[in-house]
């Protein structure tokens, strides 16, 4: 029966590539035309084929974190890809259609985040060891997309531009207030505190986080201007000069977007500027995975922008500038892969099989998710004023965050 459904499912989605399915008995049927990319799947048991055919994201993703879904004579990427390509285009049956829509109607609940929820669901990801992170991430842990200006430049070369880059649109001053929401380990906070000057408050609900960003501050002798608080954006109170926030809003949930920028709005200075930087879509809201909620980032959510603009329209604050990053978190996932590959024995010393297998699983279909489908990283610029950034781009691209970090790196190395 459910080879049969199965059989049913792929004749009607492959349209463009070849994908071949070996079967737990043994028999091996080819779906899509013999042109294009090929890819080729064992698929080890009827448990198997039953949970492809009732949620085929997450029981493609948990047959091959266990081992029953494998590739054959092809890569992981090489399959990914032909399905990522060629679900959208052919024909799903109706009760795959009937569970997506259930699923997208469903996210309000899943994503409620209540502070609590949050806390879980932050250390489900970011309290597990900052040992596996240090071993693909660049030394300032930056988990977040990178600003590749040019193709040749390293993990580290990109992810230090993509601060200056964030720098440059806050337009920086020595002694400035900035909230930074959602710190991760502290580097943005630490390079704002270090290269510009700045009063820096980093929050995080990762307890993990807050001690190792905490000791960060502490041996570059910044424990005076950065400050790390174990603390949620809804019970954060004064008001800042700035406000960043780095790969948060992704884990805000489509139920709270509002309460979000209208505490941006609150906590901002009148003549503040505040920088959002969020994965987003460039099309029509869809059901979040089911595999990525399930082991990466429950309540998690990528959201399109025609769900942030009207919390963003609501808030009254002025959309200053909007900037997409294309294909760049695609080159940063792609050097984290490489970086956690080369370190594979170190790892699997560290995690079981499984654990592995589903963290390499996680970095491959994110890197396909940018490379294939219409998702990218945003900016939105945000402020009260209309006036509160020059009117035209042009103060990003003329030395200006070099400028305003060089006299505090020169006092730094002259005393």
């Amino acid at each position: 029966m459910w080879d049969k459904l199965l059989d049913r499912f792929l004749t009607g989605m492959m349209v463009d590539d070849r994908l071949s399915i070996t079967y737990p008995d043994g028999t091996t049927r080819d779906y899509g035309p013999d042109s294009g990319a090929q890819g080729h799947l064992d698929i080890a048991d009827t448990a198997t084929l039953k949970a492809l055919i009732v949620n085929p994201d997450l029981g493609l993703g948990e047959g091959y974190m266990e081992g029953r879904i494998t590739p054959k004579n092809c890569t992981l990427d090489d399959v990914l890809t032909i399905i990522i390509r060629n679900r959208f285009k052919g024909h799903l049956p109706p009760w795959l259609l009937l569970a997506n829509r259930a699923r997208f109607h469903a996210r309000r609940f899943i994503q409620h985040n209540a502070p609590r929820t949050s806390r879980q669901n932050v250390a489900h990801h970011y309290d597990i060891s900052d040992d596996l992170y240090r071993l693909f991430l660049d030394a300032d842990m930056q988990y977040s997309c990178a600003y590749f200006r040019d193709d040749a430049m390293t993990l580290e070369e990109a992810q230090i531009a993509k601060k200056a880059h964030i720098a440059s649109k806050l337009r920086l001053e020595p002694g400035m207030r900035v909230l930074d929401i959602g710190c991760g380990w502290g580097g943005m906070a630490l390079t704002l505190a270090r290269d510009y000057g700045c009063e820096v408050t980093g929050i995080t609900l990762s307890e993990n986080q807050l001690a190792t960003a905490q000791r960060r501050a502490e041996a570059a002798g910044l424990a005076d201007r950065v400050h790390f608080n174990l603390q949620d954006y809804r019970h954060t109170s004064g008001t800042f000069d700035r406000i960043v926030s780095v790969g948060m809003l992704e884990h805000v949930g489509v139920p709270n977007f509002g309460t979000y920028f209208n505490r941006v709005a609150e906590l901002l200075d009148p003549d503040g500027v505040a920088l959002i930087h969020t994965i987003g879509r460039s099309a029509p809201p869809m059901a979040h995975s089911s595999w990525i909620n399930k082991y990466i980032f429950p309540g998690g959510y990528v959201p399109s922008l025609s769900e942030l603009a009207p919390a963003m329209e609501k808030s009254g604050l002025w959309q200053t500038d909007i900037e997409v990053w294309r294909l760049h978190y695609a080159k940063t996932i792609r050097h984290w892969r490489d970086r956690f590959d080369a370190h594979i024995s170190e790892i699997s010393s560290m995690y079981d099989a499984r654990f592995v297998r589903m963290f390499r699983y996680y970095l491959t279909v994110c890197i396909l998710a940018f490379e294939h489908q219409m998702q990218g990283v945003y900016h939105f610029q945000l402020a009260h004023k209309r006036d509160a950034v020059p009117l035209t781009r042009d103060y990003l691209y003329d030395g200006a965050a070099t400028a305003a970090a060089a006299p505090h790196v020169r006092a730094r190395e002259d005393a």
